[in-house]
């Protein structure tokens, strides 16, 4: 398990007298969440024990929800949910400088090995031995308080609240695609796919400086939810593979150009087929969302175009800009939370209803 709880008793920290027992969030089995006690592991001398504060709803969250998998991860014994979170520094372990009791944190929830070729070469998102929160058979942080190594927990900004803190970690996806994909004043981008991880692509690349963007998706509603946070012009399309070359028309039209860069927020045979017909010559299409494992798509003119294909998978080192752009107001994330709900039983249930339908709601927040 990772540092936010541990299944066993071992080296658990038992709650003292008066105190109130840690409780969280725990997927039982399919469509079955139940807040039940959660022990913590001891502090340990780099770590800091924090009450979670706010907690947003994700995509795999729902996934693993409906499910009980996502992607390659399966879930085979209960496990607590949830990874998007930021809180306030309630203990810190002997060895912790930069954080104080009391500090208001937004958590990276990942903890790589920093000890194999990917951490030492930089690239600590690609570690094989990950623990990162809410992936089997590591426990998630909606939950009263955890604990978590205080390097990966950064202090927040006095202008920037606990639900902004939390919402760094998907924000944190569109920042590191940007960086990816060199994303600057000179560049037109195309953003396929207005759900809450194309709507923070929009928002970063407005921020890196992006000359023009231009989103696309199947629903009127989201694409006006996109043009009100950023993107300079929208595009319907449909998901008949019939309909590509009408609407790669449509988007360069929009785009008034060529597409230099397309991040697929989505990541389905048309969304991805779309890209790199749509990217210029020389251009970048970058894979952000991963909805298919396999897909079918037209490689073989895209590489005779030398359209590069980039790969995005979470990301590293991401947090202090993304709080430097909420600090500033280069980016706001406000209008994307949607929903609040508190934490009991009957709310987490309607909480993850009101995700997993979709419709208006964008990010679902807990406020514990």
């Amino acid at each position: 398990m990772g540092k936010g709880g541990m299944s066993s008793q071992g080296g658990a920290l038992e709650p003292m007298d008066g105190e109130q027992e840690n409780m969280a969030a725990w997927l039982v089995g399919v469509n079955t969440l139940k807040i039940q006690p959660f022990k913590l592991p001891t502090v340990g001398p780099n770590d800091v024990r924090v009450k979670i504060k706010a907690v947003g709803i994700c995509g795999s969250d729902v996934h693993y929800l409906k499910t009980m998998k996502c992607a390659d991860f399966i879930v085979q014994e209960p496990m607590v949910i949830g990874h998007e979170c930021a809180g306030i520094v309630d203990e810190v372990g002997s060895m912790v400088k930069n954080l104080l009791p009391g500090d208001r944190v937004a958590l990276e929830p990942g903890i790589s090995c920093w000890r194999c070729e990917q951490c030492k070469g930089g690239r600590y998102n690609l570690c094989p031995d990950m623990k990162f929160f809410a992936t089997p058979p590591v426990h998630g942080s909606l939950a009263n308080q955890i604990v978590h190594p205080a390097d990966l927990c950064f202090k927040l900004p006095e202008n920037v609240s606990l639900e902004e803190g939390a919402m760094c970690e998907p924000l944190s996806v569109g920042v590191h695609a940007c960086r990816r994909a060199n994303i600057g004043p000179e560049t037109n981008v195309l953003v396929i796919g207005a759900g809450p991880i194309g709507l923070v692509s929009v928002l970063s690349a407005r921020a890196f400086g992006a000359a023009r963007i231009v989103i696309v998706d199947v629903d009127d509603e989201r694409l006006s939810i996109a043009k009100s946070l950023g993107a300079d012009d929208s595009v319907k399309v449909s998901t008949n593979p019939q309909d590509l070359e009408n609407e790669v028309s449509k988007i360069s039209k929009a785009m008034r150009g060529g597409v230099d860069v397309s991040f697929d927020c989505v990541g389905f045979n048309k969304t991805m087929s779309t890209a790199l017909s749509a990217t210029r010559p020389g251009g970048k299409v970058c894979l952000v969302g991963m909805g298919h494992g396999v897909m079918t798509v037209p490689l073989t003119p895209a590489a005779a175009r030398e359209v590069d294909v980039v790969g995005i998978f979470r990301y590293k080192n991401t947090w202090p800009l993304c709080l430097e752009f909420l600090r500033t107001g280069k980016i706001d994330v406000k209008p994307l939370i949607t929903h609040r709900f508190g934490f009991t039983q009957k709310e987490i249930e309607e909480a993850f209803e009101t995700s997993a339908r979709g419709g208006n709601a964008i990010k679902v927040m807990f406020n514990l």
